[in-house]
C-alpha cells in the first residue's frame, strides 16, 4: 500500500519545464578597413597609368585653362586639390608649394592648386599669400570627382597627383599637407633622377665602332739605276789602261813679215 501511495504521489507530481535554449548573439560583422591615405591609385576615378583628363577650368583671372593643353608644353604637371581656400590646412599646403616653386620652376614643373573655390575667392587667396602660380575653379567637381577627391556629400579629399608626359604616374589622396608638400617635390626629385640615369644609360648602350682607318697607299720606290761601267779599252800592248790620245799639236805658222825694197 505504501509503495501505491508513493507511486501516486509521483504521478500527481507536474512534468518539468524544458530547459529554455540559450541562443548566441549574432555576431557583429566587422567593419571593411578604410583605405589608407596617400594611396597609389584612388578608388575610383583616374588610376596611374591614364591620360591627363581633356578638361578645362577657369583660374583666379576667370582665364581658360585646358590640361592636355598645358601637359604638351611641359615636362611634369603637378595639381594639388585642397578644401577651401584661406584655411589654416590649405593655406599651409598653398604656401608650402610656394616655397617650392623656384624647384618646381626651373624643373620643367606646372603647378596647380584646385578647389571648388569661385575664381575670385581663389584670387584672393593667391593675392593674400603671395602664390606665383595658378589656382583652378571647380565648383561643379567635374576634375575634382574624376581624380577621385570628391567627398561624400559635398567635401574635397586634401590630395596631389603628378603628371609625367601628360600621364598620370603618382597619385596621392586624402593626405596632410605637409605629406603633400614634401611628396609633390621628393617625386619629382625621383623622376628627374630617373630620366637622367635612363639618358646616360642610353648613351652608354649607343656606342659607335670607330671608324676604320684607311691605310696609306704603298708609295713606289723610285727605282735607282745603276750607273753603266765602260769596259776598259785593251791597247796593243796588252795593257788594260785606258788608251790616252795624245792632243794633236798644230804648229803654229809664223809670216815672216814683208820687207818692202826700196824704190830707186
Amino acid at each position: 500500500m505504501a509503495e501505491l501511495r508513493r507511486s501516486a504521489r509521483v504521478a500527481s507530481r507536474p512534468a518539468s519545464a524544458p530547459e529554455p535554449t540559450i541562443e548566441e548573439p549574432a555576431k557583429k560583422k566587422a567593419k571593411p578597413a578604410k583605405p589608407a591615405t596617400g594611396t597609389t591609385a584612388p578608388a575610383s576615378g583616374l588610376q596611374v597609368g591614364d591620360e591627363i583628363p581633356d578638361i578645362s577650368l577657369l583660374n583666379q583671372d576667370d582665364e581658360e585653362i585646358n590640361l592636355q593643353e598645358v601637359a604638351k608644353k611641359t615636362k611634369y604637371v603637378v595639381i594639388f586639390a585642397y578644401p577651401k581656400a584661406s584655411t589654416p590646412g590649405c593655406t599651409r599646403q598653398a604656401c608650402g608649394f610656394q616655397r617650392n616653386f623656384a624647384f618646381f620652376s626651373k624643373s620643367n614643373v606646372t603647378v596647380f592648386g584646385l578647389s571648388a573655390d569661385s575664381p575670385k575667392a581663389q584670387k584672393n587667396f593667391q593675392t593674400k599669400q603671395h602664390l606665383q602660380y595658378d589656382l583652378l575653379s571647380d565648383p561643379s567637381k567635374k576634375l575634382i570627382g574624376a581624380l577621385g577627391a570628391k567627398k561624400s556629400p559635398s567635401g574635397i579629399k586634401r590630395s596631389h597627383w603628378v603628371f609625367v608626359d601628360g600621364v598620370l604616374k603618382v597619385s596621392r589622396v586624402q593626405i596632410s599637407p605637409e605629406a603633400s608638400i614634401d611628396g609633390a617635390k621628393q617625386e619629382i626629385e625621383d623622376f628627374i633622377s630617373k630620366d637622367s640615369t635612363n639618358g646616360k644609360d642610353e648613351v652608354e648602350a649607343k656606342v659607335e665602332e670607330p671608324a676604320k682607318v684607311e691605310e696609306p697607299a704603298k708609295v713606289e720606290e723610285p727605282k735607282v739605276e745603276e750607273p753603266k761601267v765602260e769596259e776598259p779599252v785593251v791597247s796593243e800592248n796588252g795593257s788594260d789602261e785606258p788608251k790616252v790620245e795624245e792632243p794633236k799639236s798644230e804648229e803654229s805658222k809664223v809670216e815672216e813679215p814683208k820687207v818692202d825694197e826700196p824704190t830707186s
